[in-house]
């Protein structure tokens, strides 16, 4: 067996007997013993890229699948806004209409309950012209009268020579004047109810017209 005797290759060689040591490196980021992440060695930043990939393929190929995804979400977003709109926009609309319908059931309620009394009220309004309405029943027809006017806002209409409405009187009878320029009322035979603009019962009435 040769050996070489130059200054080289006692150098490189290994002492007799002993074998050479593996260099081992550590490329770990974190380092273990302390959770700190580790500066980048002068060679690992030299190191080239791996063979068949550019160094700014990646990057330009993640940035690019990165906006992809937000433009994606920004779209669902703005389709999940847009039902959540409709949404807000249709509870809206049934507040408003169950409002609506609340209201109407109510007045409905109550002009069912005047209409009720319509009979009680002509009885009071005969007693009246009568001149029976007298005493503690007096008393108390005013007073139905009243609260039903300001709680409700019933009223009573209907008297001679008014203008004849036909959306407000009923007329039984009709006698024609020569002297009359228009058809006025000549007799009330019942009053007339109505509770705001709603009419409970149109006025009877004969009337007079024009030839």
């Amino acid at each position: 067996m040769t050996t070489d005797n130059t200054p080289e290759g006692r150098a490189q060689a290994p002492p007799e007997g002993e074998q050479e040591t593996p260099v081992v490196r550590d490329k770990r980021r974190i380092d273990p013993e302390t959770g700190k992440v580790r500066e980048a060695t002068e060679q690992e930043t030299t190191e080239p890229a791996a063979e068949g990939t550019s160094p700014d393929a990646a990057p330009d190929g993640a940035l690019a699948a990165a906006k992809a995804e937000v433009a994606e979400l920004s779209d669902q977003l703005a389709r999940r806004n847009a039902d959540l709109y409709n949404l807000q926009q249709e509870y809206n609309g049934y507040v408003r209409r169950s409002k609506a319908a609340a209201g109407e059931q109510r007045a409905l309620g109550q002009a069912d309950v005047v209409e009720a009394l319509l009979g009680i009220l002509d009885e009071i309004e005969l007693a009246r012209q009568h001149g029976d309405l007298t005493g503690p029943v007096g008393a108390i027809a005013e007073k139905l009268e009243t609260t039903l006017a300001q709680r409700f806002g019933v009223e009573r209409y209907g008297a001679e020579g008014e203008e004849f409405d036909p959306e407000l009187h009923d007329a039984l009878m009709s006698t024609p004047d020569p002297e009359a320029t228009s058809t006025t009322i000549a007799q009330v035979m019942q009053p007339g109810y109505r509770m705001g603009e709603k009419v409970l019962r149109a006025a009877r009435v004969a009337a007079t017209s024009p030839e």
